[in-house]
């Protein structure tokens, strides 16, 4: 009996459902065969996106700030039905089936997205008015098709995003020392892989929709994505699976719920009365932390039955450690609204800077860089900055402080204050680009300026999310409760969602507020009328007030380890609820 113990795994099963056995499945080649179908859903995601607002503009003839909000309402809701995988993910699916499904999806969106553009009848007739507003914009069946293929690739980075990442440290078990050592290595390399994904999409595939054809560079996406799942589907036998849990977001909802039905009762001096059902090693210590919480595990007279049996309910009755974990998920939420703002400046970075890039002088001899395609030094930056964080600054701190590293919120807080910086150094490039564009009329379709002004804004934000991304994942991850990896993750990605839609409502309040009176305002139809210097300007000046609310929300924040709770101290399910009451 010993030796099947050591030879199995105790929380995974194989794709039979039978224990998982160590040698044949799991480990680094299985977690690996995942990480192609989050290159190939990043090759997709950023290869349309980041090109995405030159094809409303040039090819559908839509405002430019009209074109800016599609594309981060696009991205928005991407990150937004990460929410809706994980559910499914948890409760039904499973993260294999829910990996499966969604990619599918993507595929098939990313299939019609190339048809739509390929067709003549699904874009209006070309225009070579340098004024966009002189030529016909596209039609509502047109934008319509274009919606469909878009929120499909939307619906399929949700449903596969929250899942991968998750079902890639399913393949590593953490009571083992040289699989755990596997996962850290899977962790440490995972947003690098993301990154090479990107890099791809911004320079290769953003090539090809500009040289060769959109229709071509859409359609090598739906093939890669339909690659990477015969490649995933090809690891089902070494797969380990996790059985579905239940949805940590039903969870939180049956505390609040219990709570609020028990509002009225009066909590008991000893935290001895409350109920717990939890084994000795997992329970977590109860704090007085959003006392309100705790009449959720206050035991009742509705607890019992007619026959005076106890009766434990989920919806009116939850154990303390279930309580605290929600507690632990409330402590985050100061830090989680500080770091939406930074996913706004982020946005503009795949929006106006790619508009203002079409504008410039973008030639090197004979050879003319995709506007989108600038966004390679955003990328680049990435990889410089974890570069240079892993091989030369964990090192000096390890040596110097004897930290191996910066921690999760210093990580986070480098991230917002590089992003501040590059709002205003964004700023300042665009008084000059705007200088030119009145000096040489602001119809012209390229300005004597080049391009390579913009390259200080992009490294600046790019390297922000270098340290931002890293610390946002470790933060979440590692604060959050333990049986709650994917709810963790899905409060990350919605600091993405939520940050993109922001920077939607901003640009249509701002557009409402300057643009009225026949004014063109700061964004609107064509950016060389307009004042994007402003714009830019008022999100720097944002950014830095939201980088003081994260410093005073990171002081605030202490975090709360999980300790064992001597087992007289907490009432338990059973014989010892009857002898308490």
């Amino acid at each position: 009996m010993g030796e099947m113990v050591s030879w199995t795994v105790a929380d995974a099963v194989d794709y039979k459902g039978f224990p998982a056995d160590r040698s044949k499945t799991g480990g680094w080649v299985p977690a690996a065969l995942s990480l192609g179908i989050e290159i190939c859903e990043r090759l997709s995601t950023m290869g349309i996106a980041v090109n995405l607002v030159t094809y409303l503009g040039g090819t559908m003839h839509l405002p430019s700030a009209t074109s800016a909000n599609i594309v981060t309402d696009f991205m928005g809701t991407s990150f937004l039905l990460c929410l809706l995988g994980g559910f499914l993910a948890d409760s039904f699916l499973g993260r294999y089936r829910t990996i499966a499904i969604f990619a599918t999806v993507q595929t098939f969106g990313t299939g019609l997205l190339a048809i739509s553009t390929k067709q003549p009848q699904l874009r209006p007739p070309p225009c070579q008015a340098t004024d966009i507003t002189k030529c016909q914009h596209a039609s509502g069946i047109q934008m319509g098709v274009l919606y469909i293929s878009l929120y499909l690739i939307a619906l399929g980075t949700g449903g596969l995003k929250s899942s991968v990442s998750g079902f890639g440290t399913d393949q590593f078990d953490e009571k083992d020392e040289k699989e755990k050592t596997q996962m850290a290595y899977f962790f440490s390399r995972f947003f690098f892989v993301i990154s090479t994904g990107t890099l791809m999409a911004v320079t290769v595939l953003v090539y090809i929709q500009d040289e060769v054809g959109r229709s071509w560079g859409y359609g090598i996406c739906s093939i890669c994505m339909f690659t990477a799942i015969l490649i995933f589907l090809s690891g089902t036998r070494r797969y380990r699976y996790k059985k579905c849990s239940g949805s940590p977001i039903v969870h939180i909802c049956q505390v609040v719920v219990a709570a609020r039905k028990k509002r009225k009762v009066e909590l008991p001096s000893s935290t001895a009365s409350l109920y717990e059902d939890y084994p000795e090693e997992s329970r977590i210590q109860h704090t007085y932390q959003f006392r309100c919480l705790d009449k959720a595990s206050v035991v009742t007279n509705t607890d019992y039955s007619e026959d005076g049996a106890f009766v434990s309910n989920p919806w009116t009755l939850c154990p303390v450690t279930r309580v605290e974990e929600v507690k632990m998920v409330i402590r985050l939420l100061p830090i989680w609204a500080t770091t939406i703002l930074f996913w706004s400046t982020y946005a503009q970075m795949i929006t106006f800077s790619v508009e203002q890039a079409t504008t410039m002088q973008r030639s090197i001899g004979n050879f003319k860089i995709p506007a989108a395609s600038l966004t390679v030094f955003f990328v680049a930056a990435i990889l410089i900055t974890l570069g240079a964080y892993d091989r030369l600054i964990i090192p000096l701190l390890k040596k110097r402080k004897g930290k191996p590293g910066f921690s999760n919120l210093q990580l986070i807080a480098i991230g917002l204050f590089l992003s501040a910086l590059g709002m205003a150094s964004a700023s300042v490039v665009e008084v000059k680009r705007l200088a030119v564009a009145k000096a040489n009329g602001t119809t012209g379709t390229t300005l004597p300026i080049s391009v390579f002004y913009l390259i200080p804004q992009f490294f600046l934000v790019g390297s922000g999310e270098g340290f931002m991304y890293t610390g946002q994942l470790d933060f979440f991850i590692t604060q959050s409760p333990k049986g709650m990896k994917t709810m963790s993750t899905g409060l990350f990605l919605t600091t993405l969602s939520l940050g993109f839609f922001f920077s939607s409502l901003l640009v249509s309040i701002v557009k409402a507020a300057t643009g009225s009176n026949g004014k063109h305002g700061w964004v609107g139809e064509n950016i060389n009328k307009g004042r994007l210097d402003c714009f830019y300007g008022l999100l720097a000046a944002l950014s830095f007030i939201n980088f003081g609310l994260f410093l005073l929300c990171a002081s605030w924040y202490k975090r709360k380890k999980a300790k064992q709770v001597p087992e007289m101290e907490i009432i338990v399910k059973g014989s010892s609820v009857e002898e308490k009451l």
